[in-house]
């Protein structure tokens, strides 16, 4: 194993609502000194201790939600842990529900901050209930999945599932910073942590062809969560999301979509194997080959591109074809992408390649293209 690099600060520019990525070994025991910081470089400024409510799940608060809730009342908070169930299902409204009493309960005020300790589910799921609760209260994203770290956590993306679809509610909501401490991943999970790949691999093909190049060198190191490799596979992938969410914070135009290369398929498959059977980042290694096969078969890449992307996906042990298990009709299929969210007037728009490095979003395509690819 090689050696801990130092940290790594990312600033995500977005004028009053600019906020940083911390990415490090270890300090949970300190975040409260970071989050004074923070807060007391946000509009109104608060440097006093206030308010906070933790959100985790019962695969992380112990250790991570307890370090973050311990370093908070030592520095003289009045804390709330609200422990979820790990997983999907906790994407949804009732949920929500149960934790707006909680903030009731607390006696949670506009200044009062939401911190969410966990993977995407838990970022989406306390983000939402921060850019709900009261109009709107700061909130604090404290990644520990790999998936987390590189996508979920930056952007302000926030929100929950309905049982027709993923991700029809919610909002925008930046949060007050991110603080990524990569000792969490010692504990991740091996598919977890091997999902999490998926959107990082997403990158270099959205973005950059060298990052692209560099993962299919370091698949053995990102296999064995050599400390340097990952440092530079995050910090690198934080640095490409935010230069998306800087220029398209709301996606008002077709830039951020360019994040949703193969999701529309992904999002698909995930509501029809039922939240959690599918992990995200293997349904979107999937979605992404579908999409790069779709992109071929429209004459918009030849077969090389696809076959780099499937060599790399399969190498860093991620699925590239729907398990036995998930063989949904491809009439199923399309009913659910017409419900996904870069549809307009009924009419199927997918995020393609044109080259690797460079992707569109692609509108009119045919339901026989889509069926030819699905097989």
């Amino acid at each position: 194993m090689s050696s801990q690099p130092e940290p790594t600060v990312i600033q995500v520019y977005l004028g009053p609502r600019t906020y940083e990525i911390l990415i490090g070994n270890g300090g949970l025991g300190t975040i409260a000194d970071q989050i004074s910081q923070w807060r007391g470089n946000a509009t109104p400024p608060r440097t006093e201790p206030g308010k906070a409510a933790i959100v985790t799940d019962a695969n992380v608060r112990s250790p991570h939600g307890e370090a973050v809730e311990q370093s908070l009342v030592s520095a003289g908070w009045e804390t709330r842990l609200i422990e979820l169930s790990p997983g999907e299902t906790s994407k949804n409204i009732d949920v929500i529900l149960g934790m707006y009493h909680e903030l009731v309960e607390l006696k949670a005020d506009r200044q009062t901050v939401v911190i969410a300790v966990g993977g995407g589910v838990i970022g989406d799921s306390a983000g939402f209930l921060a850019a709900t609760y009261a109009r709107g209260i700061p909130f604090v994203q404290v990644p520990t999945s790999l998936l987390a770290m590189v996508d979920s956590s930056v952007g302000g993306k926030v929100g929950v599932n309905l049982p027709e679809a993923k991700n029809l509610v919610g909002a925008f909501h930046q949060p007050l910073g991110v603080f990524i401490d990569l000792n969490t991943l010692r504990s991740l999970p091996e598919r977890e942590y091997l999902s999490g790949l998926a959107e990082v691999v997403k990158y270099g093909v959205i973005q950059d062809p060298e990052f692209f190049q560099y993962l299919e060198v370091h698949v053995e190191p990102l296999k064995l969560r050599d400390p340097k490799t990952l440092h530079y596979v995050i910090a690198k992938s934080c640095r490409l999301k935010a230069d998306v969410v800087e220029q398209d914070e709301y996606e008002l135009t077709s830039i951020r979509a360019a994040l949703n290369y193969g999701h529309t398929f992904a999002h698909a498959f995930e509501a029809l194997a039922g939240y959690g059977q599918l992990l995200h980042g293997e349904a979107v290694s999937i979605g992404m080959v579908y999409a790069s096969r779709l992109a071929e078969r429209l004459g918009r890449i030849g077969s090389e591109i696809t076959r780099r992307q499937v060599e790399l996906l399969s190498g860093l042990g991620l699925p590239v074809a729907l398990p036995a298990q998930c063989r949904f009709s491809q009439d199923d299929i399309l009913q659910k992408m017409l419900l996904d969210k870069k549809t307009v007037g009924g009419k199927l728009r997918f995020v393609l390649p044109d080259e690797l490095g460079h992707v569109e979003t692609v509108s009119g395509i045919s339901e026989e293209d889509v069926r030819s690819v699905l097989g």
